[in-house]
């Protein structure tokens, strides 16, 4: 990390609160959390954020979403984040390999490519979006919600990936090591993984 943080011993008020909850998702305090230590306010809003567009949604469709815009912003951390979360949260393996295995989407079925790449483009350059990218997504049984919760996930994205490769963040050891090895290169799409 780039900045002195908190560390967990000497967390207090809300950001212990954050801490530890952070803690009992993932089993161990993951790297991300410090980042946040000298403003748990923003954590807290963070969160919530967080878990308001991804409850709302489909989600499976919002980890998708999630890796196309973490790839698009060259985030590590948020990539293979959200693999090890389709593989073990949506018990999805073969999509996450198919992505991890050709990053271009291109081995994806129709709808999921859609949302993929519509993901990736809104986290690369929102201003490029046309009628017609959001028309096409209709035309593969998206609705107007669906298309909505997309951008509002692939938006969120950019926020917290920005704050982590902005304050030095790297992907913790615990979760690479959940993939296997020809796997995990391929979700290196930024700063590279914590040392042991």
């Amino acid at each position: 990390m780039f900045i002195d943080t908190v560390p967990e011993d000497s967390a207090a008020g809300t950001l212990a609160d954050f801490y530890q909850q952070q803690k009992g998702a993932w089993g161990f305090l993951p790297n991300f959390a410090q980042a946040f230590s000298t403003r748990p306010e923003v954590a807290k809003a963070w969160s919530l954020l967080n878990k308001t567009v991804r409850d709302g949604m489909d989600r499976r469709r919002y980890e998708i979403a999630t890796i196309g815009a973490a790839r698009a912003l060259r985030s590590t951390y948020c990539t293979a984040a959200h693999s090890k979360f389709l593989r073990d949260e949506c018990g999805d393996e073969p999509t996450m390999i198919a992505i991890a295995e050709d990053p271009s989407g291109a081995g994806l079925d129709e709808q999921d490519r859609a949302v993929y790449t519509f993901a990736a483009r809104v986290a690369g350059d929102a201003s490029s979006i046309q009628q017609q990218d959001v028309d096409a997504l209709r035309e593969v049984g998206l609705t107007d919600t669906d298309i909505a919760d997309i951008v509002f996930a692939a938006a969120a994205r950019s926020f917290f990936t920005r704050v982590l490769d902005g304050l030095g963040a790297q992907l913790d050891v615990q979760t690479a090591e959940t993939f296997a090895p020809g796997v995990l290169p391929s979700m290196v799409v930024g700063r590279a993984v914590a040392e042991a």
